[in-house]
């Protein structure tokens, strides 16, 4: 799922012209940003599903607007744990696995927008993984929180120095670690949203 649009694709998504993407980007209407050194403007799904509803636009076509996470431990309780309180949440497509291998596989085709990671995998270490999300370009919007039962702090800016964005320590109360996913893919947190 893109996390992010050109005005074309926002064009196509809400059945309008480009250049009524262009003028309500250019008027204020519609935010987003430019790319950098270039003209060009990209709007942020969450913005674009924002926009649509406001202006009563179908929202279908930008599909359930669900982000898509994927949860990597070879502890299946705590998988499953994590899994039915995403799932609870309502706005989060799930897919999990318990080795390294099996997530770098999903992550190719997955393209999740965060991924929870265990630091310490069968078969291989989470700075690993976080190297190799990194190395693939089209996984730039990709957020990823370590989770270990480690605490040494040297191994933990090793993980932040490796691609991850945050860190929980072993055991955590899963409503935190829900709290910083939200705050991550810029998510109101679900108490927000039971209005």
């Amino acid at each position: 799922m893109k996390t992010v649009f050109t005005t074309g694709e926002a064009a196509k998504i809400c059945k309008v012209s480009q250049q009524t993407i262009i003028r309500c980007f250019d008027s204020g209407q519609l935010k987003g940003f430019r790319v950098p050194g270039s003209r060009f403007r990209r709007i942020p799904r969450d913005i674009l599903y924002k926009f649509m509803k406001e202006n009563g636009i179908p929202t279908d076509a930008l599909e359930s607007g669900r982000r898509k996470a994927l949860i990597v431990d070879d502890d299946e309780e705590l998988v499953e744990l994590i899994k039915d309180v995403l799932e609870a949440d309502g706005r989060f497509d799930i897919r999990t696995a318990n080795n390294g291998f099996d997530a770098g596989m999903m992550v190719k085709e997955y393209h999740p927008d965060i991924i929870v990671l265990d630091v310490m995998l069968p078969d291989i270490n989470g700075r690993e993984v976080c190297q190799r999300v990194r190395g693939d370009s089209t996984l730039d919007d990709c957020q990823i929180i370590c989770i270990s039962g480690m605490v040494e702090q040297d191994r933990i800016q090793e993980l932040r120095d490796s691609g991850a964005n945050d860190f929980m320590q072993k055991p955590f109360e899963i409503e935190k670690l829900v709290e910083r996913i939200c705050k991550l893919l810029d998510v109101e947190p679900v108490a927000a949203n039971s209005r």
